[in-house]
């Protein structure tokens, strides 16, 4: 079964501060071996003032879950997850998903 990764940005101390070191991030996850396909989606501001839910959502999206298993543990994962830790000041997730067609 397809599968994604998808990354989940809490809401950073600094946006321009993540927005200025965000692109590396982008740049670092297309050299993760097997990845297919990255998905990238900034979170509407909410209509009522509050803070979003979310900041960013990126999905990495792989053939399979053994391929996107054997890719967070290549030299390439573990400096994008480096760099994610850095960026993330406000939190982050990550989460494994199985992609369901409907």
């Amino acid at each position: 079964m397809s599968t994604k990764i998808t990354i989940i940005y809490d809401n950073p101390e600094s946006p321009d501060v993540f927005e200025a070191g965000y692109p590396e991030q982008v740049t670092l996850a297309r050299r993760l071996p097997g990845v297919e396909r990255i998905e990238s989606a900034r979170v509407w501001p909410k209509e009522d003032g509050s803070p979003t839910p979310a900041y960013r959502l990126v999905d990495l999206y792989f053939a399979d879950y053994d391929t996107a298993s054997k890719a967070v543990t290549t030299p390439e994962a573990a400096e994008l997850v480096t760099h994610i830790k850095k960026l993330a000041t406000g939190g982050v997730r990550i989460v494994f998903a199985e992609i369901e067609k409907s």
